[in-house]
């Protein structure tokens, strides 16, 4: 519910606080007076402008993204997240912090997560197809449309956990809104990740460079505390593999050949968890 998560938001225009108005229930405003109506499915959009509306996944990827998740094929990367966030916590229950997911898509992540922490979730993405889902992906989650290359619309120190699953990252951004205590889980796909529909489809593949990479984008910001591999090859069907090509940035550009048939497939991820420096 966007209401739980008001106290962490703020003002995409001026920076101010935003509250709940008073006798509404349906409107965030600031005390410069932007205000911001919670769409009817239940998220708020604070994009400032026009915002990078271009790079939004769209309905149909995010639908085959809800229906692959659905399947259970990526449970094993979410009971890692869900396990490093119970983890590293937010050290003292007391602490008035929030787990804030950039790029959350559907909230498939964060509700796992939301059931090991006790603690609301801000489920922020671009999509406002991918908010739709995710403000009802669990009861503690309050939905948000923004740009997450643009500065986000949550308070400094504001997160105890803050996730970054298989999305852009912005490490200036992602540090000043996490709290001194709090840790960033970060997952991104390892170069043998989803390699049979790699080689079959022409799809794009991962930068072998990639962890290096990460270090480098994150290095005057946060180190790197521990990582954590995760492999599996899930046995998918033809309309499996189609939705798994469907729902990531492959979707952006047009394949050469449809699916044919399915097989075993491998998802092979590392997360990071990264403190504050």
């Amino acid at each position: 519910m966007i209401s739980d998560v008001a106290d962490w938001l703020s003002c995409p225009h001026c920076a101010t606080a935003l509250i709940v108005e008073a006798g509404a229930g349906s409107r965030l405003v600031c005390e410069e007076g932007h205000a911001f109506d919670v769409a009817r499915p239940g998220y708020v959009s604070l994009l400032a402008g026009a915002g990078a509306g271009g790079t939004a996944d769209t309905a149909a990827m995010v639908a085959e993204r809800a229906a692959f998740l659905g399947a259970g094929h990526y449970a094993g990367i979410a009971d890692l997240v869900a396990g490093l966030a119970a983890d590293v916590g937010a050290g003292d229950d007391s602490e008035h912090t929030c787990v804030l997911d950039l790029g959350a898509g559907t909230g498939y992540y964060l509700a796992r997560v939301l059931a090991a922490v006790d603690r609301p979730g801000i489920a922020l993405d671009i999509s406002k197809h991918a908010a739709r889902l995710a403000a009802k992906a669990h009861p503690r989650i309050g939905a948000v449309v923004a740009d997450a290359w643009a500065g986000l619309p949550v308070r400094g120190r504001a997160a105890s956990v803050v996730l970054n699953v298989f999305a852009p990252r912005n490490p200036r951004e992602m540090r000043r809104v996490l709290h001194p205590r709090g840790r960033a889980i970060v997952v991104v796909p390892e170069p043998d990740h989803l390699r049979e529909l790699i080689d079959e489809y022409g799809l794009m593949a991962v930068d072998d460079r990639k962890p290096e990479r990460l270090r480098e984008q994150f290095a005057d910001r946060f180190r790197i505390e521990s990582e954590h591999p995760y492999s599996a090859t899930p046995a998918l069907s033809a309309q499996e593999v189609s939705q798994v090509i469907g729902m990531g940035p492959n979707a952006w550009h047009e394949r050469a050949e449809q699916v044919r048939s399915g097989g075993a497939v491998t998802v092979a991820v590392r997360a990071y968890v990264l403190s504050p420096t």
